[in-house]
């Protein structure tokens, strides 16, 4: 396995952003039938002010082991504002392209995954991708851009006061949050452009309310896009894999009914590239 460690930079990104590579070996004899494998790269949360291991590398070892392979995009956080954070992940998925040939990635079979406000970072993407600002400053075409598709896991979705993680929004607008509450309010930006999504929430999410993945969800449904949509009765925000693996040290993130999470979410992979 190739493990790297690459800087991103770009306007206004913190000295710290940058991007985890795990890349598996691929030979190009006769041993192994696949020659280039897909990719997913993967926003970790933490409320715009951190980025979580839990939901970094954790997730990215079970891609590995499902045969792709995963980059951990370490974002920039408060105080970094938007659009700082969605030029990163196009960034990203620029170094991707560049290493294509070099890693024997498939690059028609790009997924973004994020958890909590990477959840929301990965879904901006899903519905930007396209637009001129990103565009321009990644220095990518449009179609260079799109993913194939997008997995959140738990994510803040809307500015909504009545259901908004206001400290996301918080930090990730600063004192832009009047004019631009909105404009990353993901369920108001969905087009027939967007990705087909995997989206997983529980009932009892009392930091990041379920009503962040319904209204993404009618949104898509809207559209016509593509959607995926499990909610679990049981399980509080955060839970990573939900498996021993991502167990805290006092005992909490283990939420077995909602590990099954991943297998679901593997499915839905295997069928999106089909």
């Amino acid at each position: 396995m190739i493990y790297e460690e690459i800087p991103v930079q770009t306007e206004g990104s913190a000295d710290y952003a940058r991007l985890q590579v795990f890349i598996q070996d691929t030979p190009l004899d006769r041993s192994l039938k696949r020659k280039r494998r897909p990719l997913i790269l993967i926003c970790p949360g933490g409320g715009y002010e951190r980025t979580s291991y839990r939901e970094g590398e954790p997730t990215a070892l079970h891609f590995l082991s499902r045969g792709y392979h995963a980059c951990v995009l370490r974002y920039s956080v408060a105080p970094v504002h938007f659009p700082t954070q969605v030029l990163e992940v196009g960034c990203a998925v620029r170094i991707i392209r560049e290493n294509a040939e070099k890693w024997k990635i498939d690059t028609d079979r790009i997924v973004v995954q994020g958890s909590s406000a990477g959840g929301h970072l990965a879904a901006c993407y899903g519905a930007f991708w396209n637009q001129g600002f990103l565009i321009d400053r990644v220095k990518l075409g449009a179609e260079e851009l799109r993913p194939r598709g997008i997995m959140l896991s738990y994510p803040v979705i809307t500015s909504d006061p009545e259901y908004a993680h206001m400290g996301s929004f918080e930090n990730l607008l600063g004192e832009a949050y009047d004019t631009l509450a909105d404009k990353v309010s993901v369920e108001k930006q969905v087009t027939e452009k967007m990705p087909p999504c995997f989206i997983w929430h529980t009932l009892d999410d009392d930091t990041v309310p379920v009503e962040n993945s319904l209204m993404l969800t009618k949104a898509l449904h809207g559209k016509g896009i593509s959607a995926e949509l499990h909610i679990f009765p049981e399980g509080v925000h955060g839970l990573s894999l939900a498996s021993p693996v991502v167990e805290r040290e006092d005992g909490s993130g283990v939420q077995s009914e909602c590990a099954r999470w991943i297998e679901l979410a593997d499915a839905w992979l295997e069928r999106l590239f089909e």
